[in-house]
């Protein structure tokens, strides 16, 4: 798995963590990045932050998207996702969008559900087709599954899988990005 994909796993984590522990994204960067035995990616960061700082122009992309199913029904690591792709898709120029978007997916195929890699490949698909032609794109329908039998409320546990960098493309590998030590 690269640097950035791991790093890209990393912030999925903080993503969800924040959301099911109700603590703000910035806190909880604080409270991670001293573990020695998990040091945080700074890409990671820069995800994250990136999120938070485009929050609302991101939801409003996955609603515009989406038909039938609201941003805060959707399951945590869909909407994760979703939101890490599309700040990868319309924020970060040194990631192609189909690297965003096959990296996103990937990540789905482990931890979320059997329908959630078609779904979001739909859906960052049609936000990369409106980034590059500004044209309005279809909608995407969402999963049969409904929000109401999501579980609430469940818990998610990232464990490193190869799997879930197979099949995967990624931008260059770089050299190690974890924290220098003092």
């Amino acid at each position: 798995m690269s640097s950035r994909s791991r790093a890209r796993k990393r912030a999925l984590e903080l993503l969800f963590e924040s959301e099911q522990r109700r603590l703000p994204e910035p806190e909880l960067i604080r409270m991670r990045s001293g573990d020695p035995d998990y040091p945080m990616k700074p890409y990671a960061v820069e995800i994250v932050t990136g999120v938070v700082d485009h929050r609302d122009e991101i939801d409003g992309l996955i609603e515009e998207f989406v038909t039938d199913w609201p941003v805060s029904r959707m399951p945590a690591v869909d909407r994760a996702l979703l939101r890490m792709g599309i700040w990868e898709i319309m924020h970060n120029d040194d990631i192609d969008d189909p690297v965003a978007i096959s990296e996103a997916v990937a990540l789905s195929r482990v931890y979320s559900r059997d329908e959630s890699p078609a779904f979001i490949n739909a859906v960052l698909d049609a936000v990369s087709r409106k980034r590059r032609t500004g044209e309005a794109q279809p909608t995407v329908a969402a999963p049969k599954a409904t929000a109401s039998n999501v579980p609430s409320g469940s818990t998610l546990t990232l464990v490193d899988d190869a799997s879930a960098a197979q099949g995967s493309s990624d931008d260059s590998p770089e050299a190690d990005d974890s924290e220098p030590s003092a």
